[in-house]
């Protein structure tokens, strides 16, 4: 009997996982279930380009994954029962039937969306550019408005800084500011500060630094000290929140519904799960969290992917550390910033800055969608299973 390996959720770190499982595993062993509700790959990290109106290339997983042997399941998922090993999905062809699909190992890569914080306005006033149907939403809001409206993102980090550039190039006839709660780009080094805040200027942003948002109406936002902020449209870019289905299960979780998983990527308290991008709780250099991001979801699937073929295989597991080099942050399409960090992705003093900043960023983006149909470092002889284990009984830390 065939091993069923079925990947929950297509984005970075999901797709790159089931094409890279199904080059290293022979298909006569193996199947590999794609599972996700829309037929194509979106490219999170450009969605602040797609808001402002900029065409993204097309990437349809059936040309994607073509010859690969993995394949594609269009549904959501609606819940998963990780004790009796199923998924329940219901079809996204607009049938709404529902179906079973049982698995020996699940890959779960649900990834994250919008998180509003619990601010009282959010939900009803906000835009968000989290997932492909908010980026649209917000890239229709923005159309309709006419010169000097107010348009204020909410949020100083990475999501931010970038949707705030960039709908301020793309639209200078609008007036673009920045709401951050703390400094801008306090993150960065001292160079990166000063280019970041350089080209903020050149276009014309205004910062609010050091504001807390308490509240978000029709037309303005309301701050922690009583001011009041005018905001035609209020872009929300404060964190992310995981997928809600791994909470539901009998999973490890943490607090904020991340599944915990060991080194190889293996849910701590299930050893037949594996997780991985931002539904993942795993730790890299120095024992500190890995943030969610692109930067973190594709090495994790590499690494839960090489331990899943080399337990199946009775290969060597990776032991390869994960850990960061840089922020990449692109300031609109002529500008960027790309920030070498430590390890751990703490800022030194080295950057990047200007256009060749901005021509760096664009190769990483067009890498990261590259490497979704084409995973790097798998070898082209696939690997015989040379046992079929059963699925194995909950235990905590088992490695």
């Amino acid at each position: 009997m065939q091993h069923r390996i079925v990947v929950l959720g297509a984005g970075y770190a999901g797709a790159i996982a089931a094409g890279r499982l199904a080059r290293r595993l022979h298909p006569e062993d193996v199947t590999v279930t794609l599972v996700n509700a829309e037929p194509d790959f979106v490219e999170r990290v450009r969605l602040h380009q797609l808001a402002v109106g900029r065409p993204l290339r097309p990437r349809p997983f059936g040309e994607m994954f073509a010859g690969t042997g993995v394949r594609l399941k269009l549904a959501k998922v609606t819940g998963v029962d990780v004790d009796s090993g199923s998924v329940t999905v219901v079809d996204a062809n607009g049938t709404g039937e529902t179906e079973e699909l049982p698995y020996d190992t699940l890959v779960y890569a649900l990834g994250s969306g919008w998180h509003d914080q619990g601010v009282p306005g959010t939900a009803e006033h906000a835009h968000e550019i989290a997932g492909r149907p908010g980026a649209l939403r917000l890239r229709e809001r923005l159309a309709g408005l006419t010169a000097g409206e107010p348009v204020v993102v909410v949020g100083g980090g990475l999501t931010g800084v970038e949707a705030a550039t960039e709908i301020a190039e793309a639209r200078p006839d609008l007036d673009v500011a920045l709401a951050a709660r703390g400094a801008l780009g306090d993150w960065l080094s001292p160079k990166g500060r000063r280019h970041l805040r350089k080209v903020s200027d050149r276009l014309g942003i205004t910062v609010h630094e050091h504001t807390v948002v308490t509240g978000v109406e029709a037309d303005r936002l309301v701050t922690a000290d009583g001011t009041s902020v005018p905001a035609a449209v209020t872009v929300w870019t404060t964190g992310f929140a995981v997928h809600p289905i791994a909470r539901a299960t009998t999973l490890e979780v943490t607090d904020t519904g991340r599944i915990v998983v060991d080194a190889t990527m293996r849910s701590v308290s299930h050893p037949d799960v594996y997780a991985i991008g931002d539904a993942a709780f795993a730790t890299g250099a120095g024992g500190k969290p890995l943030r969610m991001s692109c930067a973190s979801g594709t090495p994790m699937a590499w690494q839960a992917a090489d331990a899943i073929a080399a337990r199946l295989t009775g290969g060597k597991l990776p032991n390869v550390p994960l850990r960061y080099f840089n922020q990449c942050v692109s300031l609109g399409r002529r500008e960027g910033l790309i920030q070498y960090v430590t390890a751990d992705d703490r800022a030194i003093r080295a950057a990047l800055t200007g256009r060749l900043a901005a021509a760096y960023k664009e190769l990483v983006c067009k890498g990261a969608a590259w490497a979704v149909a084409n995973p790097v470092f798998t070898p082209a002889r696939r690997r015989r299973v040379v046992r079929q284990p059963s699925r194995p009984a909950p235990a905590v830390g088992t490695p």
